[in-house]
C-alpha cells in the first residue's frame, strides 16, 4: 500500500493495497475506499468520527478537496452521517462534498464516471447521477437532484430541492431557482431560459434522429406554442398516446408533471 509518511490515517479506515493516499491527506475512521483510488495530496475524507465516507473503485481525488464534512447546516447536531461515490469519478481540487442530515436521508450521493471540476460544492443530501459534469465553481445548495448525463456550468448556483433533468445543459454563471428541463439548453444568455433541444449533445450521447425529432416537436410545444405548461404537458401526451413519440418524450412529460418547483421555461 501506498501511504505517504505525512498523510493521517485512521487505523479503522478501510483502503486497499491498490490505493494511494498522497502527501498530507486526512482520513477518518468511518472511510471505505474501493480499488486503485488515488488522493493526491491533501484531502480529506470524513473529516470526524460522525463522518462516514464509501467509494467506489478507480477515483482519483486531487488536491484540497474535502469530502465527507460536516454538512453547512444550523440543524445539524454532529449524527453520523454519510457520502457514497460511485467508480471512476474525477474530483479536482477544493471541491467540497457535505454529507448529508437527518431530515434529509442522511446521505449525500456521487454515481459513476462523473468529472466534477474545481472549487465545485455538492451541498448536503445532494444526489448526483452517472457520466455528470459539474464545472469550476457550481454550487448545489442541499437536497439537488442531478441526473445523469447532465452538465452544470461554472459559476452555477443552485437552489435547494431542485432538480436538473438528464442531459440538461446549463450554460456558466446561470441561477437555478427551479427545475431544469430534461434534454434541454439553459442559459443567461437567454434571460434564464430553456431556449431548446440539446441537441449536438444528445447526438454525441447516440441518439436517433427519429429520437431528436419527437424531442423537438415536443419542445415546439412546450416552449414555442402559445400553450401554457397544463395545455401543452396534454398535448405532449396525446402525442405518446398516439404512438407518435417514444421513452424520451413521456420522461419529459413525467418530469413536467412532477416538479413541484416548477420548471425553468
Amino acid at each position: 500500500m501506498s501511504i505517504h509518511p505525512t498523510a493521517i490515517v485512521a487505523a479503522e479506515a478501510q483502503i486497499p493495497a491498490s490505493c494511494t493516499v498522497g502527501p498530507y491527506c486526512t482520513i477518518g475512521p468511518n472511510v471505505i475506499l474501493g480499488e486503485d483510488c488515488e488522493l493526491v495530496s491533501h484531502v480529506v475524507l470524513g473529516g470526524d468520527e460522525a463522518g462516514h465516507v464509501t467509494m467506489g473503485a478507480k477515483n482519483r481525488i486531487y488536491s484540497f478537496a474535502c469530502i465527507g464534512i460536516s454538512p453547512q447546516d444550523l440543524k445539524y447536531a454532529g449524527e453520523p452521517t454519510a457520502v457514497v461515490i460511485g467508480d471512476n469519478n474525477s474530483i479536482r481540487e477544493y471541491v467540497t462534498i457535505s454529507r448529508g442530515t437527518k431530515g434529509g436521508g442522511g446521505t449525500t450521493r456521487l454515481g459513476s464516471d462523473c468529472l466534477i471540476m474545481a472549487y465545485t460544492h455538492i451541498g448536503h443530501d445532494s444526489v448526483i447521477g452517472n457520466s455528470c459534469i459539474l464545472a469550476n465553481s457550481a454550487t448545489l445548495a442541499g437536497h439537488v437532484i442531478v441526473e445523469d448525463f447532465a452538465v452544470v456550468g461554472a459559476l452555477c448556483p443552485v437552489h435547494q430541492y431542485c432538480r436538473i433533468g438528464r442531459y440538461a445543459y446549463i450554460g456558466g454563471g446561470t441561477t437555478i431557482t427551479q427545475n431544469v428541463l430534461p434534454y434541454s439548453l439553459t442559459s443567461i444568455e437567454r434571460n434564464n431560459h430553456a431556449y431548446g433541444l440539446n441537441k449536438v449533445g444528445l447526438e454525441r450521447k447516440g441518439f436517433t434522429q427519429q429520437q431528436l425529432k419527437e424531442l423537438r416537436a415536443a419542445y415546439r410545444t412546450l416552449l414555442a406554442s402559445k400553450l401554457n405548461i397544463s395545455d401543452a404537458l396534454t398535448a405532449i401526451r396525446e402525442t405518446i398516446a398516439a404512438g407518435n413519440a417514444g421513452e424520451h418524450v413521456a420522461y419529459l412529460a413525467d418530469f413536467i408533471a412532477n416538479s413541484e418547483r416548477g420548471i425553468i421555461k
